[in-house]
């Protein structure tokens, strides 16, 4: 017998919309968004009513929003009008993870030749925003600057293409962060970003991709274990 639909709406927190931004636009973004970040928690079903309900908006821009999602692999369509995060087996997962590893460490190393003093700083006060999220046990906040500092690093231009191929891997990846951070402490015992952070000053392109590589299997790559 399905489940019930799960309730969204405590958990999408939307955002204002940004100036010039369509209401297709905005609802997309937040939708995305909350995929990325683990607020669609696998195996449930969400409805489109309930989610077009959560964003205060009809079901039309959240049925395409939704088609798009779908079209990237981040949810799947049910019946009845619901969608959900696709099923996980342990080779996906590690296929996942791989692809995030090349792709990340890649780019990655590509930040070298602007790894300034003003990106440095910024990195380092995301880094500090992280560790805080990490020391108040704040799991949201964890998500949030996690993916704020990987992003930052690997540069937000007009022409980046690694980036939007980095966060389609993070939209399929993203619903298990949270069962990753479960057990953080265990798997996670050295501050990665910090050694990316020396890895950079240093102009050190080795060390850079050994510490995003690190990065990547330490956060999240155990959970193939449970996923196997």
């Amino acid at each position: 017998m399905d489940q019930p639909a799960l309730d969204l709406a405590p958990a999408l927190a939307p955002e204002p919309r940004l100036d010039g931004e369509t209401l297709q636009q905005w609802v997309f973004r937040q939708l995305r968004r909350a995929v990325m970040t683990g607020r669609f928690p696998p195996g449930k079903a969400v409805t489109i009513r309930g989610l077009a309900d959560a964003l205060g908006v009809s079901s039309m821009p959240v049925r395409e929003a939704l088609r798009r999602l779908v079209a990237e692999r981040a949810l799947v369509l049910l019946d009845n009008r619901r969608v959900r995060v696709p099923e996980m087996t342990a080779r996906r997962f590690e296929e996942l993870v791989a692809a995030r590893t090349l792709l990340e460490s890649e780019a990655a190393a590509r930040a070298l030749p602007r790894a300034d003093r003003d990106f440095l700083r910024r990195l380092d006060a995301l880094n500090r925003a992280s560790d805080a999220a990490v020391e108040a046990d704040d799991t949201e906040a964890m998500i949030e600057t996690n993916l704020a500092f990987h992003a930052a690093l690997y540069g937000d231009r007009p022409d980046n293409v690694l980036l939007p191929l980095i966060e389609s891997v993070w939209l399929q990846i993203g619903p298990f962060m949270r069962m990753a951070l479960a057990d953080l402490h265990r798997h996670y015992p050295v501050d990665r970003h910090a050694e990316a952070l020396m890895a950079l000053e240093a102009k050190d392109e080795a060390a850079l991709r050994r510490a995003i590589e690190a990065d990547i299997r330490d956060g999240i790559g155990h959970l193939m274990e449970k996923l196997g």
